[in-house]
């Protein structure tokens, strides 16, 4: 079998891999829906879905830094990177290894692309198109609920000390343009920095989204940053609905449902 990542690796397989290690959360939970449980042997401290991996799998490090000697020791046949999660030197220590893959997820049709080629390279095609025909067909449902709803001036926190926003370029912001969440920061490149003190010259949002991950915000985080608006509404968001590709998509759009009435 002969097939090209998203970022133009060659992969050469003679088989059907049968010890894979994931180095990304989203990308665990979508193995495990494609029914390759058995087939995962390592996954990161951060991939939490499935629960229960936690104590049925090895743990190899995270998405920054990984135990090169506990990969080694589980002989993966492939490992499966990203190209934002995981750094150049992950990769590369990875490549070293075994066989890997690097996805590079901006679209929900990359997303698409994904698990078409994890259908491919596991064997599980069928499954995985059954999961690529419930994400196309919840999109077209949201598009239909959401094209007659107003637009409204978005930021979107992920960090604080410093204050750090999604920007152009990314997933997130991907999706924020498909809720109709015009991001004030999408002039910007990926995750700048900001000075939320500048926030009304920058754009003035009219909703400001806190994300549950990657920082953690509280009720005093929404007051701090809120205070700099202009009587801008502040929401805590599940950043998982927001930032995780693969099957997370299936029921992201319910949620994207539930939080537009919310506002």
């Amino acid at each position: 079998m002969q097939l090209k990542d998203q970022i133009g690796n060659i992969i050469l397989l003679n088989s059907t891999p049968k010890r894979i290690i994931s180095l990304v959360p989203s990308q665990t939970e979508l193995l495990f829906d494609l029914g390759l449980e058995d087939a995962v042997v390592g996954i990161t401290k951060f991939c939490v879905h499935p629960f229960h991996f936690k104590s049925t799998k090895i743990i190899v490090g995270g998405t920054k830094q990984i135990n090169v000697e506990k990969i080694k020791a589980l002989q993966p046949d492939i490992i499966l990177c990203n190209k934002e999660e995981n750094t150049k030197e992950i990769v590369e220590a990875c490549q070293e290894i075994c066989h890997i893959h690097v996805s590079d997820i901006i679209t929900i049709n990359d997303c698409l692309e994904l698990i078409s080629q994890y259908g491919q390279l596991f064997n599980k095609r069928i499954n995985a198109q059954k999961i690529k025909d419930k994400i196309e067909f919840n999109l077209k449902d949201f598009q239909n609920y959401i094209k007659d709803k107003p637009t409204l001036k978005t930021a979107y926190f992920i960090w604080r000390n410093p204050w750090m926003v999604a920007a152009n370029n990314t997933f997130i912001n991907y999706l924020l343009e498909l809720n109709k969440f015009n991001n004030i920061y999408n002039n910007q490149e990926r995750y700048p920095e900001i000075d939320i003190t500048k926030l009304r010259v920058e754009g003035d949002p009219e909703i400001i989204l806190l994300s549950s991950e990657p920082y953690p915000f509280k009720e005093e985080h929404a007051f701090e940053v809120g205070r700099h608006s202009h009587h801008a509404k502040t929401i805590f968001v599940n950043g998982e609905y927001f930032s995780w590709y693969g099957s997370r998509l299936t029921k992201a759009f319910s949620y994207f449902k539930q939080l537009r009435e919310r506002l």
